[in-house]
């Protein structure tokens, strides 16, 4: 039978006294040397992802937290010797951390860190991110200490430095036997692997929400987990972290715990310029729609959110969440508009029964999701739309659909290097309407503009240009009647193409 000990540790503890604080009996376990296996994965935190811990650490402590959890630590005990199966990349950081924080003090005041002398495997990942990680600890935390006006500094620092090894805690589990290390660190990774990103997300805006009462929490926390979770993790992962990539012209690789950072927002401390800007503008959609000021006077509710704008932590993260996933669930379903968006839409019928199966398939159809949702975003109101603003909409319906599937034309088979080469502008290969959706909208201040730039940037398919499977699969006249003989659905897109003047014989 193996031995089974769970134990919380200081980082202090851990790190600098070589123990674990307590077990489940309440006893201390001496003589902890961690050591890093040789079948660990090398070192891959960034100084992104280790400036973000020491800031979440800062305002945890700014915060005045008791006690502030970072996270599982699995050892595999094995001849006195303790091996990190889970938790390698938080303790090297942690460790760093804490040597730059030493490095303040005179030598007799300094504390050794034995963790970090062992070799570790030499791999490139290891050799650049220990030293970079290090350096940028050290533009963080040192100043002169001889320097009159960096005493109030030094004295931060230490006090930084006291709530890491006293405050900062890490649940351990400890093994003798390393399958059963391996069971636990594969149900740390597996449980819920494809939500990871967003349950991390949850966790971060509730521990924001210091001033909400308990019962809006409940409702809240119960709002979040009454939401199909595939469905929240696909609305963060594969349309709210793509836009926002592909506003800024960036390639958008995926969602994961080292770029959430892009979803925690402002916090209720930040206060610069910018931060104040944006919790105001915040603060004062939430004071309006609150009011009877849009009831009396007839006008439309303000929008509190914009996509590529940034989230103000803490409850407004869970009603930003709200917003989009309403209107995502619009937008994906064709039968059910509660607003006055695509309800029945000839283009989104015919996607709906011929192309949703398939890689090149499901791809364009989140291009061409993803642009209706920044669109609305940026131009629809919620309420009271005018005849305009609908008539707008549904032009842009069309040439969001021309551009989408421009792209799905002009491949046989159709990945995802492709696709994000097209959105942009770096295929390899000559390809009709290769722009920068996305980008384009973001940078125009009403729809009106925003058509006639579409307007000159659209050209029209010609025979040559479609792949040759694509061109001869189907006839583009080829008619379907759906089941109940209401709706006219055209078996080929490419009908569209032609019938808005967008495909050249």
């Amino acid at each position: 039978m193996s031995n089974l000990t769970l134990a919380i540790t200081t980082i202090g503890d851990l790190l600098l006294n070589e123990k674990i604080s307590k077990d489940q009996d309440g006893k201390s376990i001496g003589d902890v040397r961690l050591t890093i296996p040789d079948y660990q994965r090398p070192y891959k935190w960034t100084a992104r992802n280790a400036i973000q811990l020491l800031d979440d650490i800062i305002e945890a402590k700014n915060g005045n937290k008791e006690v502030y959890r970072v996270g599982t630590l699995i050892l595999h005990s094995e001849n006195g010797n303790y091996n990190i199966v889970d938790g390698q990349q938080r303790t090297i950081t942690f460790a760093l951390l804490l040597y730059a924080l030493y490095e303040m003090e005179k030598d007799d005041n300094k504390k050794e860190i034995k963790f970090l002398k062992q070799e570790v495997y030499n791999n490139a990942y290891s050799r650049r991110n220990i030293p970079n990680n290090l350096n940028a600890f050290r533009r963080r935390v040192y100043k002169n200490p001889g320097e009159e006006e960096n005493i109030d500094h030094v004295r931060d620092m230490k006090n930084l430095r006291d709530f890491i090894e006293q405050r900062c805690e890490m649940i351990v589990v400890i093994t003798d036997n390393l399958s059963e290390a391996f069971q636990f660190f594969d149900s740390q990774n597996a449980r819920g692997k494809a939500l990871y990103p967003h349950d991390l997300l949850k966790a971060y805006h509730l521990r924001e929400m210091t001033d909400v009462d308990e019962n809006t929490t409940e409702e809240i926390v119960n709002d979040w987990e009454s939401a199909p979770q595939s469905k929240l993790a696909s609305l963060f992962g594969d349309y709210i972290y793509r836009i926002k990539e592909w506003i800024n012209g960036n390639w958008a690789y995926g969602l994961n715990e080292h770029n959430i950072y892009k979803f925690k927002g402002i916090t209720r401390f930040a206060h610069t310029p910018f931060a104040q800007f944006y919790k105001s503008a915040y603060s004062y959609a939430e004071l309006v729609n609150s009011s009877a000021m849009p009831f009396v006077s007839g006008t439309r509710k303000v929008n509190a959110f914009q996509l590529n704008s940034p989230i103000i932590a803490g409850k407004s993260f869970f009603d930003y969440t709200k917003h989009y996933y309403k209107i995502l669930e619009d937008i994906r379903d064709n039968s059910q508009y509660e607003g006055f968006y695509i309800k029945g839409n000839v283009i989104v019928n015919t996607l709906d029964k011929f192309y949703d199966k398939g890689v090149g398939n499901k791809i364009t159809r989140l291009l061409f999701d993803t642009v209706l949702l920044l669109y609305v975003d940026r131009f629809c109101p919620a309420t009271y739309p005018t005849q305009e603003d609908t008539n707008l909409f549904e032009q842009f319906v069309v040439d969001a659909f021309i551009w989408a599937y421009s792209l799905r034309a002009q491949y046989t088979n159709l990945g995802w290097q492709s696709a994000q080469n097209y959105i942009l502008e770096r295929s390899g290969r000559p390809l009709k309407n290769s722009f920068n959706m996305y980008k384009i909208i973001e940078a125009t201040d009403n729809p009106v503009t925003l058509l006639s730039d579409l307007a000159d940037r659209l050209a029209p398919l010609s025979r040559k240009d479609v792949a040759f499977r694509i061109l001869n699969e189907v006839d583009i006249e080829d008619k379907h009647q759906d089941d109940n003989n209401e709706k006219v659905i055209y078996k080929n897109y490419l009908h569209f193409f032609k019938s808005n003047t967008y495909y050249n014989e």
